[in-house]
């Protein structure tokens, strides 16, 4: 059996180049490129793949990719929309704590959680104005706020003894 990149990269070739409407006929393409893969991995390599199925204009639907501007714009927006919500943030040890104006609170974790940041565990929203985000061992709330600029670049000027 072929490796897994090679895999992905041929289902990727195979839904940009081919109306494909099922699992059964992107399974049947597969196995013509000479790929042994059962329909269980080829549904794990789909949500891999981000793929999601869109009207094909008749009476079905037929998959598609994300694009990489869909991508770059959805960041956008998670971006626009933490920034709309973020007043200030500190932390201490792995515990980050972000003051939001009331109300947003959840568009602000919803954009933490969206940029997959690997250094978070996870985020807690609280009921109005604050998220907490709790930290990986040795990750410090300095990295943390690192790895957030290279996601929002308007906070690249932000001190957490102050305000933007």
């Amino acid at each position: 059996m072929k490796e897994r990149q090679a895999r992905l990269k041929a289902i990727k070739d195979l839904i940009k180049t081919n109306p494909i409407e099922s699992q059964e006929t992107l399974l049947s393409h597969l196995q013509k490129e000479g790929f042994d893969v059962t329909q269980a991995t080829l549904s794990r390599d789909l949500k891999v793949l981000k793929v999601g199925k869109v009207s094909n204009g008749h009476s079905g639907y037929a998959y598609t990719l994300p694009g990489d501007d869909d991508h770059k714009d959805s960041n956008r927006t998670f971006a626009r929309d933490f920034m709309r919500g973020f007043i200030s943030m500190n932390w201490s040890g792995n515990m980050v704590v972000i003051r939001t104006y009331s109300g947003h609170s959840d568009s602000v974790a919803m954009a933490l959680d969206s940029f997959d940041l690997q250094n978070v565990l996870g985020t807690i929203s609280g009921r109005d104005n604050t998220v907490f985000a709790v930290l990986k061992e040795g990750v410090s709330g300095e990295d943390f706020l690192n790895s957030l600029k290279k996601n929002i670049p308007e906070l690249a000027d932000y001190n957490p003894e102050g305000k933007i």
